[in-house]
This record gives C-alpha cells, structure tokens and sequence, in this order.
C-alpha cells in the first residue's frame, strides 16, 4: 500500500524506533514529503538519512543522540516517537517486577527522554511538532494487559501535560491511538484474526505526518483514534 504524501519540504524530522515496521513506514512517508530525516534505534539502520544507535532508556544517551542531530540537520522541527511496543502480560497479581519494568521502560521512558532532550532545541526555534504514539488500549485497563495499558495511559498524560507546557512556546505535542497494527509479529501471534480490519502502517503513518504538518498547528494535547475496521 502506498501511502499519502503531505509536504514537508524543509522539514527536519527525528523518528525514534526507526528500525521497527511503523518506525519505517514514518520514515518513508516523511522522506516522500520532502523532509531531512535523522533515525533512532536500539538496532543499528542501514540507510541513506542520518542516523544513531541510542537505548532511548538511557537519558543521556538520549541528550546525546539529540546533540548529533541537531549538529547534523541544524535543528529538529519535527520529533516523532515512534518507539514502544506491546506484549500480553499475566494477571497484575502475576505481573513481575522485571514486566511492569519493560512495558514503561519501553513505551513511557522512552517518550519523557526524548522529550527532556528535544524540548530546549524546540524552545530554541520558537517552534515544533512532538508526535507520540499512544494505543486505544490505553484508555482503559483488560485483563492480562494491565502493564501494557497502565504504560500507554502515561503516554496520553505525557502528551496532554506537555501540551499545556509548550503550546506557548508554539509547540504542538498530539498523539496517535492506534488499535492493532498489521505488522507480521501481530499476525504472527493472531493468525485466525481479520487482519484486513486492522491499521495499515502507512495509514496510521499518514495521520502522524498529518499532525507533523503546518495543517495540525492549532491542535495541541489530542488523542487521535486510528482503529481501521476494528
């Protein structure tokens, strides 16, 4: 599926989790509008944009991964954080410390150390766009999914928080609530599931360059819903 293009001709966007499937659709559908991009990831990237291996848990691996992009590309107009991820959890009487640690390490500490960083460069500017990605599952607790949504609700709080903080500072902070993405792991792991109902990444890539766009710049501390068919 090809996605569509919103300009972002001169646009400076920093894409965390860049090496994941909607790390890449991101990162395309920003490179098809025009924009300067620099890629975080755990995983080193093969690629023709500028790019970091960073543990986005780390904070000063974070403030220093945001010096080189800055360095590199002059500033950061756009962040968007892509990083996070998912997994189905025992009850929250059988939750281990070391789950509830991953799941808000992986998508809550990601998203508040890449903001620390980027935020003073923004503020700098006297602009910017910050895109988290939140989950539809995050706006109420299920069972054996407490670690994962309790960590997804601290992403919309972040968001909104953060919002208040910058929409002064002509900062919009907005998130995406996607529901399932069809990524080959989700179909992998519910292969009896209607896969057609599910978020294509390209679309869900679509909205987030969307609110990236000069388009957005009224909206600030939203949750955008991108549930597909389901």
């Amino acid at each position: 599926m090809t996605g569509t293009t919103t300009t972002h001709q001169g646009k400076r966007v920093l894409v965390t989790g860049a090496a994941g499937v909607l790390g890449v659709a991101v990162t395309e559908h920003f490179a098809r509008g025009g924009a300067t991009l620099a890629l975080l990831d755990l995983l080193p990237i093969e690629t023709e944009h500028f790019n970091c291996v960073c543990d986005l848990t780390d904070a000063a691996a974070c403030a220093t991964a945001v010096a080189q992009v800055k360095d590199a590309l002059g500033g950061i107009d756009v962040l968007a954080n892509i990083a996070g991820g998912f997994t189905m959890g025992d009850t929250v009487a059988d939750t281990s410390d070391a789950t509830w640690e991953f799941m808000f390490n992986l998508n809550a500490r990601t998203v508040f150390n890449m903001a620390r960083a980027v935020v003073p460069v923004m503020r700098s500017q006297g602009s910017g766009k910050i895109i988290n990605v939140g989950a539809r599952g995050g706006l109420r607790g299920s069972g054996l999914m407490a670690a994962y949504a309790a960590s997804k609700s601290v992403v919309h709080r972040l968001t909104e928080a953060l919002a208040e903080e910058l929409k002064g500072d002509g900062i919009n902070v907005n998130c995406v609530l996607p529901s399932i993405i069809d990524t080959p792991r989700n179909r992998s792991d519910m292969p009896d599931a209607k896969h057609d109902a599910w978020v294509a990444p390209e679309d869900l890539a679509n909205v987030i360059g969307f609110l990236a766009s000069d388009a957005a710049r009224a909206i600030h501390g939203a949750s955008i819903g991108v549930d597909g068919l389901s």
